[in-house]
Order: C-alpha cells, then structure tokens, then sequence
C-alpha cells in the first residue's frame, strides 16, 4: 500500500450503545507481515464502560484527552493525555473513562486476531 493521511474528519463513525464513538482508520496486513488494526474512540463521562475482555493480539492505546482507568490482572492504573497503554497478548482488560469530560484514544492493535 502507499503513504496516507487519514484524516479524522474522513473516518466513518461507529456509535456505541453506552454513547461512545469509534473511527476505524486502518484494519490489513503491512508490507512486512504484521496484522495490524487502528481505531480512534471517544468515551462519554459517567457511562458504564465496554465489558471486560481478553484478546489474542497486542495492542497500545494511546490517550489524547482525559483519564482512562485501566483494569488488569486485578490492578488499576490510571492514564491521562500523553500516556500510553500496553495491553499484552491474553490480558483481560477493561478501559473506563474516569475523568471531568469525554475521554479520547486511539488504539493500536498488532498481530493475533487483529484480522479475524
């Protein structure tokens, strides 16, 4: 494939029933094999996040605005603007907005299922 910009204005919308919102940017194969996946999600404040679930890939969220409670192997860590979020391949997992507003994030999912 060859170099692109894609701009969030561009990216169709997905609407989540707990009012969140998710932009699939990319979702294939690079040139050198990895599966890969990119999605940019907003979480509305004060509403029940996404269950808990596993994956079978690696994946790195990345927050642009707000605060993120990130529940894992019975720990909670929090995430604001800047920080970077390591989900390992078979974690189970849950991302909660625990901020003032919205919370903003792009994920960035590599390998395993990604493709499935």
């Amino acid at each position: 494939s060859q170099p692109k910009v894609f701009a969030f204005d561009d990216l169709s919308v997905r609407k989540m029933p707990n009012g969140g919102e998710s932009r699939d940017v990319v979702q294939g194969t690079l040139a050198t094999g990895e599966a890969v996946a990119i999605h940019e999600s907003m979480q509305p404040k004060g509403v029940p996040p996404n269950v808990a679930h596993a994956i079978m890939h690696s994946e790195f969220l990345i927050v642009h605005q707000g605060t993120l409670e990130f529940i894992h192997d019975g720990k909670t860590e929090r995430a604001g603007p800047g920080s970077v979020i390591y989900v390992a391949y078979g974690t189970m997992h849950q991302v909660k907005n625990v901020g003032d507003g919205e919370v903003k994030y792009t994920v960035i999912s590599i390998g395993g299922d990604v493709n499935k």
